[in-house]
């Protein structure tokens, strides 16, 4: 269900992932003005609208936002010939301990503002580069399925033997075509 969701058996190219982060940035940015442009509408005399106001666009925006964003890095991180279900987690994780270790030790962030290390701030900028700049992989067909080998599409897969698929799991698992020892 992840596959559908969040994209991760859809490829999307680098010039494809460029142009789509930046129409999602003009999106957000649109979305971001017209929940503001409406709170400060309901609000006269200049005074700032009640937080209460603010709490379900913004995070229904935020959620979009982080919807959007997952599914094209998943898309562009499967062009890339990545699995994404490793990597994003990865990513994550490595962001969130980053963020633990400078809160934890204050010295090693960038300054007691920031809640951020060196470290975690080039693993996210290298892997923002492999995103935009990485060669995508040549596939010309669609991710293959769980139990397919990768293949190209214009070649045949080989003849099927005689024999139903039990007794190849059979075989499989029991060492068969040898004569039954295992060293």
């Amino acid at each position: 269900m992840l596959g559908f969701l969040f994209g991760f058996n859809a490829r999307l190219g680098r010039l494809h992932f460029f142009l789509a982060t930046i129409a999602l940035a003009v999106v957000m940015t649109a979305i971001c003005f017209a929940i503001a442009g409406y709170l400060f509408r309901t609000k006269t005399g200049g005074t700032f609208p009640d937080a209460a106001l603010m709490t379900w666009p913004v995070i229904a925006a935020g959620l979009g936002f982080a919807l959007a964003t997952f599914t094209l890095q998943s898309m562009r991180i499967r062009d890339i010939g990545w699995d994404p279900v490793c990597v994003i987690p990865a990513w994550i994780a490595i962001l969130i301990v980053d963020k633990l270790i400078a809160v934890k030790f204050p010295a090693w962030s960038f300054d007691p503002e920031h809640h951020a290390t060196v470290v975690g701030a080039l693993v996210n900028l290298g892997l923002m580069l492999a995103l935009m700049f990485w060669p995508g992989g040549d596939f010309e067909s669609a991710a293959p399925s769980y139990g397919e080998r990768p293949g190209k599409p214009d070649k045949r897969p080989p003849a099927r033997q005689a024999g139903s698929v039990l007794e190849d799991r059979l075989t499989r698992a029991t060492g068969g075509g040898s004569s039954g020892r295992v060293f």
